[in-house]
């Protein structure tokens, strides 16, 4: 469906509602003219019944779309870049995982809960992107089945590593 005010102009439309509201023209060819459904129909037929000379099927935005604040940017850019070098230390074993694997829901939660900021998901991604935070996935090799024991039934203890799972546990 295509909106009304790119299709015609507001003395098209009331022209075509005043033949609706004077019965020469139906309502379902009229609607099909207009390319609007029932709905919408009767709230423009009701808008031009309360005032047919200040009828207008243009509308003004009130504020812009797609924009967020500076304040909100700056928090957005600062999350991202702590976050960053964390995942960066060669320390912590989020190295490999590459930044697009990096939970963005953890910062959008961290900019509700400290600054009390909204923001949408993709709108942190979009700034991880812009601000060198995010990598694309790297490609995986395909698992070519790679014995990883030199005996049968060998046990090899995985949970020993040398790498801090948090970057605040020598802090404890």
């Amino acid at each position: 469906m295509v909106q009304i005010h790119k299709k015609f102009n507001n003395d098209q439309v009331k022209d075509l509602l005043r033949q609706y509201l004077e019965q020469k023209i139906e309502r379902k060819y009229l609607q099909q003219i207009l390319g609007i459904k029932k709905r919408r129909f009767f709230q423009l037929v009701k808008k031009f019944k309360n005032d047919p000379e200040g009828f207008s099927i243009y509308y003004s935005c009130n504020k812009p779309t797609r924009k967020i604040s500076k304040d909100l940017e700056e928090n957005i850019i600062q999350e991202l870049q702590m976050e960053r070098s964390l995942i960066e230390n060669p320390n912590t074993p989020v190295k490999h995982y590459n930044y697009s694997y990096y939970n963005y829901s953890y910062i959008k939660d961290i900019l509700e809960q400290d600054y009390r900021q909204k923001v949408s998901l993709p709108t942190i991604i979009d700034r991880a992107k812009q601000n060198n935070c995010y990598s694309p996935r790297a490609k995986r090799k395909a698992h070519d089945r790679e014995v990883l024991t030199n005996y049968p039934g060998e046990l090899i203890q995985h949970d020993s590593s040398h790498h801090q799972f948090s970057p605040y546990a020598a802090d404890l």
